[in-house]
Parts: C-alpha cells; structure tokens; sequence
C-alpha cells in the first residue's frame, strides 16, 4: 500500500489519480497508523515550507516519516515534498527541515523569473534509478520559488538549469525527491511514478 501524506497542502488529487493510472494500490491519509504500515510513502506539496513542517508536526508524522526512510522505505517527496527532506529552508525565515538529507532551500537569485513555471529539461546523472526508460533532458513540468542548494552531489540524481543548474532530483537508497511535478509532467512523469511503485513492490 502506497500512502499519499494529506497534511492540507498537497496536490493531492492529481497525484493520486496519476498513481492510479500506474496499477498501484492508494490510500490518501494523515493517520500516523496508516502511516506506520505503509509500504511507500508520497508526499507531495504546494505552499509554505514553514507551514508544512507544523502542520506535519502537529499531525505526529514528522517521527513517522524519518523512522520510515531511515529503515530505506520507499518515499517519494514531490515539490515541497522533496524539499521538507533537507536540513533547513530559508523561505519566509529559517525553518528547520526533517534534516535526512544535507543541503538548504533558497530563493532563485533576481535575474530569473520567480516562480520558475512550465515546462524545462531534466538531466539524470546515471542511469537507471527513478529515471529508468525516461530519455536523457527529458521535459517536467515545474512550478517554484526555491531550491536545494548546497547538498551532496552524491544524492543529485538529476539536474536543472535555471539560471545556474540546480538539483531537480535526489536520491539517497529508496527516497527519492523531485522539484517537478511528475503528475503533470504527461507520459513521462507517469514513467517516473512507475518506476517509484516498483520499488515499493520489491
């Protein structure tokens, strides 16, 4: 059972009818309970980094989550989703993250249009992976004001160039964060959440 995280600024209608699409079995919830027996995890996001740390706290999920890619479950952080994985953001203030991975979210420097919207290439770095069957530069749609900065480059699975290149996609064992949105990114970020659902299905 995959469960989309409902923690009131998700995307979640689109997500999950796109994971529908894919054959996989869905639960849309913020129950710790049903969270704790889930056997992949979405989380997907529009909004407030700061608001989305309270209300997953306030939910009692914020345990659950990182006891959960701590054992290598499979996640998937979409938008938000992927940024809330990282140590900290500085949108709005700073605003501490789940801290699983090492990096920061920050504001696209003046010079490029804000938000970054529509559509723009990915690059994987390997192959394999979340971007297995997908086309090298690929075309996601994306939809944001900041991104990870600062991180291991041994986690970037994919890159972006905005302005200057930044990381569209990471990966650490089975949690996998993309900036994009997959499920509004047509056939090919169906692929991608393909791919994901195969590895909660072993």
């Amino acid at each position: 059972m995959i469960v989309i995280i409902d923690y009131g600024l998700g995307n979640i209608r689109s997500v999950s009818s796109a994971l529908a699409r894919t054959g996989a079995d869905v639960l849309v919830s913020s129950v710790p309970e049903d969270v704790r027996g889930a056997d992949g995890i979405v989380l997907p996001g529009v909004g407030a980094f700061k608001k989305a740390m309270e209300n997953i706290k306030s939910l009692g999920l914020a345990g659950l989550l990182t006891e959960h890619m701590k054992g290598d479950r499979p996640y998937l952080g979409i938008c938000l989703g992927m940024q809330i994985l990282f140590e900290v953001s500085y949108e709005h203030g700073r605003s501490p993250g789940l801290g699983f991975m090492a990096g920061a979210v920050s504001r696209f420097a003046p010079g490029v249009k804000i938000p970054h919207m529509g559509w723009n290439q990915v690059a994987p770095k390997g192959a394999g992976g979340m971007f297995s069957g997908i086309d090298d530069g690929a075309y996601f749609y994306f939809d944001h004001s900041y991104y990870v900065d600062n991180t291991d480059d041994g986690i970037v699975s994919g890159i972006t160039d905005y302005g200057k290149k930044f990381a569209s996609a990471v990966a650490k064992g089975n949690v996998w964060g993309v900036q994009f949105h997959p499920e509004k990114s047509g056939n090919t970020g169906l692929r991608l959440l393909e791919n994901f659902v195969r590895t909660v299905g072993g």
